[in-house]
């Protein structure tokens, strides 16, 4: 494999992951939970905790994703009608943005497609460099 291919690879798997990890969080962007430290919150599940991934080079060419958690991961919200809310009616939501969750997407899908057309064009040019000997 060349370096091209394999520092191509490594871009699809980064890729890969932060799709993966923003489809997660915005599946889960609605599961709230007690706020910390309320009665409630040795009953009930904490909510969500979102995540998000920052993309760093590798040592020797290409790339990787460290996946870390949201700082903070939730946020008060009013929902009066959940089991769990305080007497104010607060819960704790998970501190997922949508707009942040779109970009990350549209980065994926484009990074991935960068990284495939990278692929490509490495064995086309590995196909000719065969065909002139």
């Amino acid at each position: 494999m060349s370096i091209a291919s394999s520092i191509a690879l490594s871009g699809l798997r980064a890729a890969t992951e932060r799709l993966q990890v923003s489809a997660n969080n915005v599946a889960n962007a609605y599961s709230s939970g007690p706020l910390p430290g309320s009665p409630a919150s040795a009953s009930f599940p904490a909510p969500y905790a979102p995540e998000r991934v920052d993309q760093v080079a590798s040592a020797g060419g290409g790339t990787s994703a460290i996946v870390s958690t949201v700082s903070p991961g939730s946020v008060p919200a009013f929902d009066p009608g959940a089991p769990y809310a305080d007497s104010r009616g607060m819960v704790a939501m998970p501190n997922v943005d949508f707009t942040s969750e779109i970009a990350q997407q549209i980065m994926a899908r484009v990074s991935f497609a960068a990284n495939v057309q990278v692929l490509i064009t490495d064995a086309q040019m590995t196909s000719a460099s065969f065909d002139i000997k």
